[in-house]
Parts: C-alpha cells; structure tokens; sequence
C-alpha cells in the first residue's frame, strides 16, 4: 500500500519513521493523534522479528509434539507481518522468512502425527535452531517424509513475495513478463503436487526468485538470464 512513511504528532510535534516502527503513537509523548508528512511510497514490510528463543529454550523440558505446535503458531504469526516492500525499495525473499514458511508447515504436521521417526525429529530440532537465525537446511537435509512440507512451505513464499512484487513493478518491467509466468508455472505444479517434489528442484526456484529481485535491484541482466535458465523446464 502507499504510504507516508513520516508521521508527526498533533500535540507534541514529534516527528518518526512509520517505515521503521509501524507505529502511528508518538514515541515521545504516546499520543494517537498524528498524521503522516511528506510523498507516499509503496510500502508492506513489517517490523516484527522472528523470535522462537523460547520454545528453544524448552526442547528438553516439553514433548516434541508441543513444541512442533508452538513453533508453528509463531511461524504463523510472524508470517502475517512480513512484506516485501520498504518505502519503494523491493527486498530480498531471506532465508528467515523462508525458514518460518517451512517451520510453519513441519510443525504442523509433526504435531499430529502418530508417530516421528528419527530423522524428522532431528529436522524439526535443527530447523527449529536456526529459523530466527536465517540458518535453512540445505535441501539434501530434508528427510523424504517431510519433503511435502519443503516444497510447500518454498510456493507459499514463492506467492507472497510475487505478490508484493507485483505492486512493486506495477507494469514498469515487461521484459521480466517470461520469467514471472515461469515462476508461477513452477509454484502452481509444485501446489499440485501437494509439495511432494525434490527440495533441490524447490530451491531452484528460490534462486529464481532471488536472481529476479536481483535484476529490479540492480539492473543486472546476467541475473536475470540466470532467473530463466533455472527454470528451464529440462533442468526441473
């Protein structure tokens, strides 16, 4: 949405970032009355952070299977507040929001299943670690009952962040039509597939994300080159 990212108090004058806060209370005096100063910009991110130090701090105390809940529920909510947009400036799909996106989805299901094997339980426990962190497992990591839950969790960012792209771009690239319509066409058959495929063909489209955002970012044509040749249907 466009927005005026400057807000100035009605009673005190103070003035702040909107952009940096989310806040419309002045942080001097606390009151609501205020109103936003200068141009408006396209703006969705959010200032929350992912924080999971609690339900890292009870792995050795609660079941796994409450801990896989909670740490889906505070994916969830984290998830909300993410935007990809910050005051006209498109920013990148991290590995933060992509790792809440897989937390999300892995403890959900590892909730309510009726038994965990090994390996999906180290996963979870190492996924859990290092989500708030940025610190994504690679895809060979991800064990096979749980690769459902990858490459959902990979459409699902895929969706928000070309969402906001989308406004962000507002019909100003044309040359990027082809590799959207490619992008999309490999998040709606990995939809189809109910994210059973290989994480490695998940992550490529990650890296198609990241190439094109890249190429808005920095006018390189090399990565938008790049965005095209990982989604060359021979090499999915």
């Amino acid at each position: 949405m466009d927005i005026r990212g400057e807000r100035e108090c009605a009673d005190c004058g103070q003035r702040w970032s909107y952009y940096e806060t989310g806040e419309i209370s002045c942080p001097e005096c606390g009151s609501t009355q205020s109103v936003g100063v200068g141009e408006r910009k396209t703006h969705t991110a959010g200032t929350a952070s992912l924080d999971l130090t609690a339900i890292k701090g009870a792995i050795d105390d609660e079941p796994l299977e409450m801990l896989a809940e909670q740490a889906s529920d505070q994916c969830r909510a984290y998830i909300k507040t993410v935007g990809f947009i910050h005051a006209d400036e498109l920013q990148p799909l991290s590995e933060e929001y992509l790792a809440a996106c897989e937390l999300r989805r892995v403890g959900a299901t590892l909730s309510r299943v009726m038994q965990i094997d090994d390996s999906e339980e180290l996963y979870f426990l190492e996924l859990l670690r290092g989500a708030d962190t940025g610190d994504r497992p690679g895809p060979d990591a991800v064990p096979a009952g749980l690769h459902p839950e990858r490459g959902l969790a990979v459409a699902a960012a895929t969706n928000a962040y070309l969402s906001d792209l989308r406004q962000f771009l507002d019909d100003r690239e044309q040359s990027v039509d082809s590799v959207l319509s490619a992008i999309t066409a490999h998040r709606k058959r990995v939809e189809a597939l109910d994210g059973d495929v290989d994480p490695r063909e998940a992550e490529q489209l990650v890296r198609a994300i990241r190439d094109l955002g890249t190429y808005l970012r920095e006018d390189d044509e090399t990565a938008l080159a790049r965005a095209l040749d990982r989604l060359d249907t021979e090499q999915l």
